[in-house]
């Protein structure tokens, strides 16, 4: 009796001695082997992969009075460093960290109720598609589409509506309604778009937008891992990127990490009073969230740099919601900061991506946004980042480029910006008379501000956007303005994004700034649509002709390898001209605009440092070729474009 009484204890010590290594990481239990477990509610990031230099992982766990649960990991490969509780019951964040060792593959959590409830959730590691270096970031080599998936191309009808999403009708008559437009139009779109000279796709925002109303436009997502449906499948948008790749294009990813939309699911239930800027007044009215009780934004952007602001000024700027129906989200709150950022990653790691482009930049709370593409850039050194910063101000552009020297020490970790003073000044300086300060001399000055860019090819230029008239309705129905902009633009020591439609001068003259009509349906996008741009049926001879235009500057932009890295030289307007050169040891291409009606002829002696004297060259738009020698004759008020390789 005696020495069976040994062996239990033996037994007893033996077990607890073997899972005293870990009380939260307790070895798998034999008697219990690894299966799917869904028991929990909600789990994000939905999945998580090995292989990253930052071997942390932090989980956000939804489940009714989940806070009071214990945790335990059935593996020993995953460490479980803290479990922490927030303001609401029903949530707990995990800290992990995932050892070298970890292979791919599924393991289990287990939470312990207070009540004695046993729940188990399975979680998978996967492996990554390719290293961290091999995810090659957007540049000045590429040429950049931008969509409005919505308003695009419907290829796909059988996902217009669904009965559990807030917005289900599909109206085309209302320019504020879906209209059906997918990912599959997107993806049997990807010939035409190559063929016009892109190299790379940006669609507005694809997540789920689960609003009551004006949900087509993507930037009110109501779940940051959730494709909106009617959009498509993520499979869908993995296809769009693996597509893209086949044809050597890339795909951006456009993110909102400034405000979701209301009708996130976490907005029944915060994780914590300062999850959301502002919160305080829906505490205080114990009411529905609503226009009345929060405070908007004062869009005073100039507070982030501004050395006299005040902290009021700052708040107001920073805390305030965008729109009545955004709720700023608070990255001050770690939990936030570090769910946004592994958002981001986990998106690049599914997708492929080949660039993040960030909305609203400045709004945010400025050092997450540094910390934000720090950790992107670090773990992924070649990729690449660009931030709205609508100012038209070179100065502030420049604040928000990475390595830039700011007086206050800010560094954004940020490599590319937006160029809204140049797309200002180009439209400015086509649409105004020649003087000595105005014209075409506005955009020569512009360009001439690059002196305080750290980097001139990382920033990029647009005609227009999804926010903004379009580029021929604000030059006034002008197609050879219009085409003096897209050429100048294109050969830019920049990153070039032109807005889908542009190459059929789609315009917006009935309501002009009317977002709803900017971003109106590409024509052939629907079945039975009476105009196809997609083939150029029923196409006006005027669009087929700024279509060939777009697709010969752009094919041409491809190959040129001054264009994608060259130096840059330029000469002050004169007799409304204005030339500037890209040039390297193998090529020198020469830009023209020409604001003079009437045939004349240029004196060559002034551009002598170019060092083409006796050169023929040849012009990129029409084919022919001209002698570089003492004077160069144009015939007609336009853009002029000539390379010396060809």
């Amino acid at each position: 009796m005696k020495i069976k009484q040994s062996i239990y204890i033996l037994l007893i010590l033996f077990l607890m001695f073997s899972c005293k290594e870990n009380t939260h990481n307790p070895p798998n239990n034999p008697q219990k082997p690894i299966v799917e477990a869904n028991d929990i509610d909600k789990i994000e990031p939905p999945h998580w992969w090995i292989g990253f230099k930052d071997t942390s992982l932090q989980l956000l766990v939804k489940h009714p009075k989940i806070s009071l649960a214990k945790v335990f990991i059935e593996n020993k490969n995953i460490f479980l460093e803290k479990v922490h509780t927030a303001d609401s019951p029903n949530y707990l964040f995990l800290d992990l960290i995932i050892k070298g060792s970890a292979n791919p593959g599924k393991f289990v959590i287990n939470f312990k109720t207070k009540e004695g409830a046993s729940l188990s959730q399975s979680y998978e590691l996967k492996k990554r598609i390719k290293k961290s270096e091999d995810f090659i970031g957007f540049d000045s080599s590429d040429a950049i589409y931008l969509i409005t998936p919505d308003r695009f191309r419907n290829s796909d009808v059988t996902n217009d509506s669904f009965e559990n999403l807030h917005e289900k009708e599909i109206n085309r008559k209302d320019n504020y309604a879906r209209h059906g437009g997918d990912i599959k139009g997107i993806i049997n779109s990807i010939d035409y778009i190559k063929d016009l000279g892109f190299t790379t796709v940006w669609p507005s925002p694809l997540l789920e937008n689960n609003m009551h109303n004006g949900s087509y436009h993507g930037y009110a997502i109501t779940d940051y891992y959730k494709v909106d449906p009617r959009f498509g499948t993520t499979s869908e948008y993995i296809e769009l990127s693996a597509k893209l790749q086949k044809q050597n294009m890339k795909l951006i990813m456009d993110q909102v990490a400034n405000h979701c939309g209301l009708e996130h699911w976490w907005m029944k239930d915060l994780p914590f009073k300062d999850w959301v800027n502002y919160q305080k007044h829906y505490e205080a009215n114990k009411e529905k969230w609503s226009s009345d009780i929060v405070k908007r934004s004062s869009h005073r952007r100039t507070t982030n740099q501004d050395l006299y602001a005040s902290k009021i000024d700052h708040k107001e700027m920073t805390d305030g919601w965008f729109v009545k129906g955004m709720p700023d989200l608070n990255q001050r709150n770690a939990f936030m900061a570090k769910y946004l950022i592994q958002n981001s990653i986990w998106w690049i790691e599914k997708l492929g991506l080949g660039g993040i482009r960030q909305d609203t930049y400045p709004y945010p709370d400025k050092d997450f946004m540094s910390n934000w593409a720090g950790a992107i850039m670090n773990e992924y050194p070649n990729f690449n980042i660009v931030g709205e910063e609508w100012s038209t101000n070179p100065l502030l552009i420049a604040y928000w480029q990475q390595g830039h020297k700011n007086v206050d020490g800010y560094n954004s970790n940020l490599r590319s910006t937006m160029d809204f003073a140049m797309q200002e000044k180009i439209v400015s300086g086509l649409n105004n008379e020649e003087t000595w300060g105005t014209g075409l001399k506005e955009i020569y000055e512009t360009l001439a501000n690059d002196f305080h860019y750290t980097r001139p090819l990382d920033i990029l230029v647009f005609p227009d956007n999804h926010d903004m008239s379009r580029i021929f309705t604000q030059l006034n129905g002008d197609i050879i303005k219009t085409k003096m902009a897209l050429s100048y633009l294109a050969v830019l020591p920049r990153i070039f994004q032109m807005y889908y439609g542009t190459e059929i001068l789609m315009n917006d003259f009935d309501r002009p700034g009317d977002h709803g009509l900017i971003r109106t349906d590409f024509p052939g996008g629907w079945k039975n649509d009476s105009i196809n741009a997609f083939t150029g049926e029923n196409l006006t001879t005027e669009k087929k002709e700024m279509q060939q235009f777009i697709t010969n500057l752009l094919n041409f932009r491809k190959t040129s390898t001054a264009i994608h890295n060259g130096k840059t030289m330029h000469f002050v307007p004169k007799a409304k001209t204005y030339l500037l050169a890209r040039y390297n040891e193998s090529e020198t291409i020469v830009h023209v605009l020409n604001k003079n009606e009437k045939p004349v002829a240029i004196n060559l002696d002034r551009f002598k440092e170019l060092e083409l004297t006796g050169k023929t060259l040849k012009n990129v738009l029409t084919g022919e070729t001209i002698l570089w020698n003492k004077s160069l004759k144009l015939p007609k008020k336009g853009s002029y474009l000539f390379t010396t390789k060809y």
